[in-house]
């Protein structure tokens, strides 16, 4: 998992599923989501991590 600051985490309430969301808008479609807003942050956390590993693998590119 990272610890990045360089991502802006964007959190919020779901009404409709009743969960945390939290979007990182650096990384397109880069999002998770959680029960807490501590678990949506941690989940988010992990998503960035596979999400930069994923686009390493493919040659993408990865924002700074």
């Amino acid at each position: 998992m990272v610890d990045d600051p360089r991502y802006a985490i964007s959190l919020c309430w779901n009404d409709e599923d009743q969960v945390f969301v939290a979007i990182v808008p650096a990384l397109p479609g880069c999002m998770a989501h959680g029960e807490t807003l501590e678990s949506a942050l941690a989940n988010a956390k992990t998503a960035i991590s596979l999400w930069v590993d994923t686009a390493r693998e493919f040659g993408d590119p990865v924002p700074a």
